[in-house]
């Protein structure tokens, strides 16, 4: 019999708990905090991925002029989903670079033409005077006048043909060789920076005159020596 009222047992170690099979809450404290952490971390993780998609997207919106759609698919990823309007706003953008492309390549197929077929080719300075005609009066000293024009010049066949630029298809001017009359060097000219430009001229039997320069003396004087062969001219001295 124990100490308690009558007819009822009290046994002291009844109601102990048990220190065997049994978790205290300090035990798991450890498990529930690193699963805590690895759900930061990969909640921090997405957070950081969407980020970056959001500020791809916003840059993309910037650089074009269509809107761009953000969803999640079935995976929970995101990606971009775009209209058939601007399906075929992309379309027509690549058909244009294609039209571009062909057109870039006609040019550069141009120019290696001419430069494989060609007697002569180059730059040069230029610009075109009208000859006096008898009894009109002399023309004003307009040595000053700064009317020079680059050129690119080809001796092609019979014919030189006056280019913008050596990538154009079609050349801005053409004269024939039988045409030219006349064909010389002018005074070369020391200019303020003290670089030499030559020059030399070509006079049609209408009555144009061209006038063209270059800094390379070596230039001048092969265009004057094919002219005067071609054109069975005796050379001229200025």
């Amino acid at each position: 019999m124990g100490d308690g009222p009558r007819g009822v047992e009290i046994f002291p170690d009844h109601f102990q708990a048990s220190t065997s099979g049994v978790e205290t809450p300090q035990a798991r404290s450890p498990s529930i905090s690193c699963t805590k952490n690895e759900l930061e971390h990969s909640s921090s993780s997405r957070s950081w991925a969407r980020r970056r998609l959001k500020s791809a997207a916003s840059i993309l919106n910037l650089l074009s002029p269509r809107k761009l759609s953000w969803v999640n698919d079935t995976d929970g990823q995101e990606k971009v989903v775009l209209s058939s309007a601007e399906v075929k706003s992309l379309q027509s953008e690549l058909a244009d670079l294609e039209e571009r492309e062909a057109h870039l390549r006609a040019k550069l197929e141009h120019t290696d033409e001419i430069l494989r077929s060609c007697l002569l080719s180059g730059y040069l300075y230029m610009r075109t005077r009208w000859e006096t005609l008898p009894g009109e009066p002399l023309p004003l000293d307009d040595m000053e006048v700064d009317d020079w024009l680059p050129r690119f010049v080809v001796l092609h066949g019979p014919c030189i043909y006056l280019y913008f630029l050596s990538t154009d298809i079609s050349p801005q001017d053409s004269t024939l060789l039988s045409d030219i009359i006349e064909v010389g060097p002018m005074p070369h000219v020391i200019q303020e920076d003290g670089e030499t430009r030559y020059y030399f001229y070509i006079v049609t039997r209408l009555g144009l005159r061209y006038e063209c320069s270059s800094t390379s003396k070596i230039q001048v004087d092969s265009w004057l020596t094919a002219l005067q062969d071609k054109c069975k001219l005796g050379s001229h001295s200025s």
